[in-house]
């Protein structure tokens, strides 16, 4: 028997706090995981799980030991991958996750020009709105957008993310047009996915909480009813660069824009070594890069 068996087995269970997430991750079935931590339990002498029916924690043996096992699995992982890279071809499977809208307007078509160009790797893309846990969840890339919050992940900018307010001619012609942030109660908002928008103000930041008789969680259909003059919007410049050129929306605000944030690839540290992932990843900067949405910006 291998001494190393097992160890993956125990060190994903810990991470994913259950033996059904951690099967999904290793692609094993829960029967095999559970089997293989008892073999390993019993050839220390040891308890490392306290197993209950929703939950699974570490005893104090098992947080000593897991600790080590990650460096050791790391350490093997990278002594793969040296080899593996000198040829730097992108296989195996990559798992990522992006926002709904995003992913399937300009992240999906990428990786699939991207698959065309290796066809010995496989994909697996969920499109959620939720932010999920990468490490937990077993994902080997994210794409996240605006500001992150996630310390423990690197990440690589892709493309400039700037949000704009906006409101159709029609609408200021019959509201006004507000002129400054304590304005902006006064008008009909159109509420998206977030309670609170971003702006700045002597040279600080100013969150404002829009209030409307309108809303909905899609960016789309925020903007449908921006156009049809039904009040103010703050939309990514991706959905509304268009209209602004065209003179179907007017940007408002200009000096109270807030600073841009940006379109982001995030993964764990280690998963960046991996040629799939670190390649997609220039191919996404690469290719965001060419779109014409960001091509050229739009005078506020």
């Amino acid at each position: 028997m291998s001494r190393w068996e097992g160890l993956d087995e125990f060190v994903a269970v810990a991470e994913c706090g259950n033996f059904s997430r951690a099967a999904e991750r290793l692609r094993l079935s829960s029967s095999h995981v559970s089997r293989q931590i008892a073999l390993l339990e019993e050839r220390l002498q040891a308890r490392l799980l306290y197993r209950t029916t929703r939950r699974v924690s570490l005893t104090e043996a098992g947080q000593t030991f897991f600790a080590r096992c990650q460096r050791l699995i790391e350490e093997r992982d990278e002594a793969f991958l040296s080899i593996s890279d000198l040829h730097s071809a992108p296989t195996g499977l990559l798992r990522m996750t992006a926002a709904v809208a995003y992913g399937e307007r300009f992240i999906v078509p990428l990786v699939n020009d991207f698959m065309a160009q290796h066809p010995a790797l496989k994909v697996e893309i969920e499109l959620t709105n939720r932010t999920l846990d990468m490490v937990h969840e077993g994902f080997d890339l994210a794409i996240r957008l605006g500001r992150l919050t996630d310390s423990s992940l690197v990440a690589t900018r892709l493309a400039p993310r700037a949000m704009y307010l906006c409101a159709a001619p029609k609408y200021l012609e019959k509201y006004g047009r507000p002129h400054t942030l304590s304005e902006l109660g006064q008008h009909n908002c159109l509420i998206g996915t977030g309670d609170s928008w971003l702006f700045q103000q002597d040279g600080k930041e100013y969150p404002f909480r829009p209030s409307g008789n309108w809303r909905c969680n899609s960016g789309q259909a925020v903007l449908d009813a921006a156009l049809r003059g039904f009040g103010l919007c703050q939309l990514p410049d991706y959905y509304v660069l268009d209209p602004l050129r065209r003179g179907d929306l007017v940007a408002l605000l200009a000096a109270n824009q807030p600073p841009n944030a940006a379109v982001w690839a995030v993964y764990p540290q280690r998963r960046y070594a991996l040629p799939k992932v670190r390649l997609l990843v220039e191919a996404l900067k690469v290719g965001l890069a060419v779109c014409p949405e960001y091509r050229d910006a739009v005078a506020s």
